[in-house]
């Protein structure tokens, strides 16, 4: 028989599983798991991490771009909050692909604070990506992941 089961988790978020599944997932919990199984769960885990190289991937590629972004946030929190430490105030703005469009037309320019108008355009691609993420759910360091679709 393959009835289904509705379970809700801490996000609110509807998953259904079968009976077989739920004997697994009680057997997990318990303790009692095919130990071949639990080490290839490991190794895909591992494996999984290994193509996602944040250092060697992405910050070893572009050091000095990525410190003009940290840049760019720095300088948006000192204009909108100079009182509060460096945060991501998302009340401010969400029109992430306007604005980015709107830097994009004065690429290669320095904007009027003294920031370059290509680094705002990579802050608002990474703003608009990281909030595209947790609307679908794939952003699991992000507090905000599932929850009012990325907006606070």
């Amino acid at each position: 028989m393959n009835k289904k089961i509705d379970y809700i988790s801490g996000t609110e978020t509807a998953y259904t599983i079968n009976e077989q599944e739920e004997l697994e997932c009680e057997e997990w919990k318990a303790g009692v798991y095919d130990e071949d199984e639990f080490y290839q769960y490991e190794e895909m885990v591992k494996q999984e991490r290994k193509q996602m190289p944040v250092y060697s991937g992405v910050l070893k590629y572009f050091p000095d771009a990525i410190r003009e972004v940290a840049k760019v946030s720095w300088a948006g929190n000192q204009q909108h909050h100079p009182d509060k430490s460096l945060h991501w105030d998302r009340a401010k703005s969400s029109d992430e692909l306007d604005a980015l469009a709107r830097h994009l037309i004065e690429a290669g320019t320095i904007d009027t604070d003294g920031q370059r108008h290509s680094a705002k355009v990579a802050w608002r691609a990474l703003a608009y990506l990281q909030k595209e993420l947790e609307k679908e759910g794939k952003a699991p360091l992000s507090k905000y992941n599932n929850k009012n679709n990325g907006n606070t």
